[in-house]
């Protein structure tokens, strides 16, 4: 079975197996236990990871940073101001120093995260196109710091490791060059079948240098009850987020 704790820990061992060097980013879009589980797994394999929260409630559960933090892990602010202001970006930057301030009683908070937020009319990325995330002490921003030309960029967006075809945001412009060499994926065990076949012979010959990997940790569960809710309701989110796409395009 897919997106399972133990698939989890067999695909950082694989990981660390490999040679190649990899980040792991955490968006914690609800379940914030299942992302203490995540921790937990990678301070047992000497791994640290950047989790990102919501400041909803879903996600935003102190208990949880303290202890992810107390692990050796980063946290960041996976920020969506701009769709729970409504477009409003005065509001929204207020509200973005807002939750900046309130994460960094927890952590020295410098890394930021845009939350897709699929359903929403709202890009939170266009915040920065008002302001500047490094006039409030802020150097990273994954979708604007990260040079995906050098960085392979996976995400389980989709409960599935090519869920772009079904994603509004979480995204890069270097896919379709990344699968013209070969780098596709969809399951964890394809993932973990191409780092032991040398994937350093992959990356040779080309600017690739490293891997950013990127899971929603909700879905990695333990329990076949919350295994089988989580596959049936991301069924169904699918199916939403296509029909938004065709929309778009049309």
């Amino acid at each position: 079975m897919d997106f399972t704790r133990q698939k989890y820990r067999q695909l950082v061992q694989a990981l660390q197996q490999s040679g190649l060097p990899f980040t792991l980013r955490h968006d914690v879009d609800k379940r914030p236990y299942h992302s203490l589980a995540l921790a937990q797994i990678e301070a047992e394999l000497g791994v640290k990871a950047v989790y990102y929260f919501r400041c909803l409630p879903c996600s935003n559960n102190s208990d949880v940073i303290r202890q992810i933090v107390a692990l050796g892990h980063e946290i960041g602010y996976h920020y969506e101001d701009m769709s729970l202001c409504k477009g409003d970006h005065q509001a929204a930057m207020q509200h973005f120093e807002q939750w900046l301030t309130y994460f960094r009683q927890f952590y020295p908070v410098h890394r930021i995260c845009m939350h897709g937020a699929p359903t929403s009319q709202y890009d939170g990325k266009d915040l920065w196109k008002h302001y500047n995330y490094r006039d409030y002490g802020v150097d990273y921003e994954p979708y604007f710091d990260e040079d995906y030309t050098t960085t392979f960029y996976l995400t389980d967006t989709g409960r599935c490791w090519d869920g772009y075809r079904v994603s509004v945001r979480d995204k890069v412009a270097q896919q379709e060059e990344w699968n013209s060499r070969g780098l596709t994926f969809h399951s964890t065990d394809d993932i973990i079948r191409w780092l032991t076949n040398s994937p350093l012979q992959r990356f040779a010959g080309s600017s690739l240098s490293s891997v950013l990997i990127t899971t929603h940790p909700q879905r990695w569960c333990s329990s076949p009850v919350e295994w089988c809710q989580e596959l049936c309701t991301q069924s169904i989110k699918n199916i939403i987020k296509r029909i938004i796409i065709w929309v778009k395009k049309s």
